[in-house]
């Protein structure tokens, strides 16, 4: 399972209710903010998240409204809050402008207040852990290098436990051999081998979270089969010019994406002021029923679908 903590959900400019593009994503002891809009800090702060564990930023690319929040976020590092590192990913060029941002405005000639990394990242794995990984892939937005990130659990054959109790396995080490993957030796000299114990193959839980986006062509395949995608919706389809012109989404657009990429749930965010939400889901809902509009401090618990 992956949560979304969405922290910012308007687009370009923040209004009443809607800060700059930010959210977090959470699995286990693991957490990734994805963008850091201006203001992000407060958000963070009234969400109750705090700033724990939060080590790692992805960009998804260098616009200001995606990266302006990385000022004060700093800032506040340095007199108030500590953390043992910090690593902020992306492409080179969102990471120049980040680079003087921080180092520029921020710094000054100061040191940063941890261990502080720009890393430069293309598309391919950038995070592996014990159980899940992050790939990020190429996304088409107006002329900027821009990145979208999948986040997916490794899959697992689950244990069976009423087959091990028919086959006198004990409880403890024999078991997570097992699960393993490997082969054990009963104390009667039966040799168990893991598919004797072990259900069918289940993929782990996918999650695609898309920034600003132009020409979703390319992501088709790459998101396809996601049990949730993040991703704008900028205009309605009676500004579709516009939206081409600044290269973004329509909800219809995106709804349509969803569709194409059988998706099983697509969560609509970046949100100009212009809209109501109901017209929004008004415009994406009659083509891709399971869709949603983020709302700061919304928070969805991502799983995979059962079999």
């Amino acid at each position: 399972m992956f949560e979304i903590i969405f922290l910012g959900t308007s687009a370009s400019a923040p209004s009443v209710r809607r800060n700059l593009p930010a959210l977090v994503v959470k699995k286990d002891e693991y957490r990734f903010l994805v963008d850091c809009g201006e203001g992000t800090q407060r958000q963070i702060l009234q969400s109750g998240i705090g700033f724990k564990n939060l080590n790692r930023i992805l960009l998804t690319h260098g616009h200001l409204d995606h990266i302006l929040g990385l000022a004060g976020l700093i800032s506040t590092f340095m007199r108030w809050e500590s953390i043992d590192q910090l690593e902020i990913l992306g492409t080179r060029s969102a990471l120049d402008r980040v680079y003087d941002l921080i180092y520029g405005v921020v710094l000054r000639g100061a040191e940063p207040p941890m261990p502080l990394q720009l890393r430069p990242v293309q598309p391919g794995q950038i995070f592996e852990a014990e159980d899940f990984t992050i790939h990020a892939f190429a996304v088409s937005h107006r002329g900027a290098d821009s990145l979208g990130y999948l986040f997916e659990e490794k899959g697992r054959r689950p244990f069976l436990p009423e087959k091990a109790e028919a086959l006198g396995i004990p409880n403890g080490p024999l078991r997570r051999e097992l699960v393993a993957g490997n082969a054990v030796t009963l104390a009667d000299g039966r040799t168990i081998e893991p598919d004797m114990v072990l259900g069918d193959f289940r993929p782990g839980t996918r999650l695609a979270i898309v920034g600003d986006v132009g020409d979703p062509t390319n992501l088709v395949e790459v998101i396809r089969g996601v049990d949730a995608l993040v991703i704008e919706a900028t205009y309605l389809e009676e500004e579709a010019e516009m939206a081409r012109h600044f290269g973004h989404m329509t909800a219809r657009r995106s709804a349509e994406l969803a569709r194409q990429a059988e998706v099983r749930q697509l969560i609509l965010t970046h949100v100009s002021r212009r809209y109501r939400e109901k017209d929004i889901l008004a415009e994406a809902q009659p083509v891709f029923e399971n869709t949603v509009v983020a709302r700061d401090f919304d928070v969805f618990q991502i799983r995979r679908a059962s079999p």
